[in-house]
C-alpha cells in the first residue's frame, strides 16, 4: 500500500507543477531621461550662500560666486521659510530694533526736514518742483492721499499729506538691469505732511549707499553706477531742503 500511495502523491505534485503557468521575469520600468532645466532657470537652493559663525552669532553669508545672470533677469522666488531664515541669521540687528516702540523703529528708516516757520504747504511743494527741475530729477507722479482720507473715510480731521514721485531715468534703468527687484523701491518718493501741531515736514526713505557697496561685490555694480546712485541721493536731499526752506 505504501508504493501506490507514494506514486499517487508524486503524480499529484507533478500535475500541479505542470499545470502552473510559467513564472515571467520581473519587468523593469523604463528609465526616462532626466529633464534639463531651461538655460535661464534659477536653482531652488543656493549653495553659494551658507551660514557662517561669527563672534556676534551665525550670519548668512556668500560662500562662492553667484550663478550668472542676464540683464533684467528676475531672481528666484523666496519661500516664507527662506525669508524667516534670512531674517534670523543675516540681520540680527532687526531683532533688536523690533524690540523698540514701532514709532521709534520706523523713525530710523526716514530722512526728514522740518519746514521753516512761515513756509506754507504749497510753497514747500512749489520749491521742491523747481529744485527737481534744476537738478534734472524727473517728476513722475503724485498721491494726494489726504483727500482720500476725507472723501472715502469721511475723516475731516486728517492733516494734509501728499506724496511726490521722482526718478533719474538713466540710473533707474541701470539699477534694474542688475537687480530687477529694485523696482519695488522706484520711483523715489518724497512725502510732504502736516503733523499734529500743523508743522510741515518733508520726508523720504533714508537709503544709505552701504547696501549698494555690498551688492556691488556680487552684482558687478560699476563705480560709475554707484556714483550715479550717490548723485540721485544728493538730488533728493537737495529737493527736500529746498522745499523745507521755501526756496522759490
Amino acid at each position: 500500500m505504501t508504493r501506490p500511495a507514494l506514486f499517487t502523491l508524486t503524480s499529484l505534485f507533478l500535475g500541479v507543477a505542470l499545470a502552473a503557468p510559467p513564472v515571467e521575469p520581473p519587468v523593469e520600468p523604463p528609465v526616462e531621461p532626466p529633464v534639463e532645466p531651461p538655460a535661464d532657470a534659477h536653482p531652488q537652493s543656493t549653495p553659494w550662500i551658507d551660514v557662517t559663525p561669527t563672534p556676534y552669532g551665525p550670519l548668512m553669508r556668500q560662500q562662492a560666486a553667484p550663478p550668472p545672470y542676464r540683464d533684467y533677469q528676475m531672481n528666484r522666488v523666496l519661500t516664507p521659510e527662506d525669508k524667516r531664515r534670512w531674517r534670523e541669521l543675516t540681520m540680527p540687528v532687526i531683532a533688536h530694533m523690533m524690540q523698540m516702540d514701532a514709532r521709534e523703529a520706523m523713525n530710523y528708516f526716514a530722512a526728514k526736514y522740518k519746514a521753516k516757520p512761515g513756509v506754507s504747504f504749497d510753497e514747500v511743494v512749489e520749491s521742491m518742483m523747481l529744485r527737481a527741475n534744476q537738478v534734472n530729477l524727473k517728476f513722475v507722479g503724485s498721491n494726494l492721499i489726504w483727500k482720500e482720507f476725507r472723501s472715502v473715510l469721511n475723516d475731516e480731521t486728517a492733516p494734509r499729506i501728499e506724496v511726490f514721485s521722482f526718478c533719474d531715468i538713466a540710473v533707474g534703468r541701470d539699477l534694474l538691469r542688475l537687480i530687477p527687484e529694485m523696482a519695488v523701491f522706484l520711483p523715489c518718493r518724497i512725502a510732504v505732511m502736516e503733523d499734529a501741531d500743523k508743522n510741515i515736514w518733508v520726508m523720504t526713505l533714508d537709503w544709505d549707499l552701504i547696501w549698494l557697496d555690498q551688492a556691488g561685490k556680487q552684482a558687478g555694480i560699476t563705480p560709475e553706477l554707484r556714483e550715479g546712485a550717490r548723485v540721485v541721493r544728493e538730488k533728493l536731499d537737495s529737493v527736500m531742503r529746498a522745499g523745507a526752506n521755501g526756496e522759490l
